[in-house]
């Protein structure tokens, strides 16, 4: 997903027409995951240093599952890849630095621009703020407890630049797929595979529409997505394809 993101893989290079479609487009791929890129949430304990962490069982006799459980000082590191040109864009590790009843603040510094920066997300991993963007009430690329596969939400949104007072608005779906295995290097994970497709439109030119299909492997036991693939196209042309997954976690007890 803050795997926000925000970006999600890569930022600002897909080229629009015009600079607001420019601007639409990094706040995408910026905005998800994060996401992070992103995303909402014991674990269990990060495994030795160059050890694989084992897989962990999801009990799928239970009908549903929640996420909440995430805890300060949880610990993420991501890597970034362009999924057309095959090539890694960036590593982006992320940390939980504050908690609240509401919320979940995430710093993150990254090998390519921006360096750091804070994202912000509601308990479900809806985003809130990726400074200058504010989005009310949320993104909407989090997940929804309890997980049950089929399950199916919708969600709409405004999307509020602080800096230059540009203003989108967003709308779109999730629904849970299924219940995957999924192994990266941080280790072999079970998994709900969440597909999220959504469309981003000014509201000062509505004919600028560009649309995003986000697809995450939600993973409980370290509360949050252990991958993320997302595809952005405008104008019905391909605009971006990336993926962000997860290379070590540390889960603070």
């Amino acid at each position: 997903m803050a795997v926000g993101t925000s970006q999600t893989v890569t930022a600002g290079h897909p080229t629009m027409r015009t600079e607001q479609g420019r601007s639409m487009l990094r706040a995408t791929t910026f905005g998800l995951i994060v996401l992070a890129a992103g995303g909402a949430m014991a674990q269990p304990a990060s495994p030795p240093d160059g050890a694989k962490a084992a897989p962990v069982a999801m009990d799928t006799s239970k009908a549903a599952i929640s996420t909440d459980k995430a805890q300060l000082g949880d610990r993420w590191v991501y890597e970034l890849r362009d999924e057309i040109t095959g090539t890694i864009k960036a590593t982006r590790t992320q940390v939980i630095t504050a908690l609240t009843p509401n919320e979940i603040r995430v710093q993150f510094t990254s090998t390519a621009l921006p360096k750091e920066g804070t994202f912000v997300y509601d308990r479900s991993w809806n985003l809130l703020t990726n400074t200058p963007w504010k989005y009310l009430p949320s993104d909407g690329t989090g997940v929804q407890a309890p997980l049950a596969v089929g399950k199916t939400w919708s969600f709409r949104a405004d999307e509020v630049n602080s800096t230059t007072g540009a203003m989108l608005k967003r709308s779109g779906t999730s629904k849970i797929l299924g219940q995957e295995t999924v192994t990266t290097r941080a280790g072999t994970f079970e998994t709900f595979k969440i597909e999220t497709s959504y469309s981003r439109v000014s509201t000062k030119d509505p004919s600028r529409k560009v649309e995003i299909t986000a697809t995450g492997w939600y993973a409980p036991s370290i509360s949050h997505w252990v991958k993320r693939n997302t595809v952005t196209r405008s104008e019905h042309l391909l605009r971006d394809k990336g993926s962000v997954e997860l290379v070590e976690y540390r889960h603070k007890d």
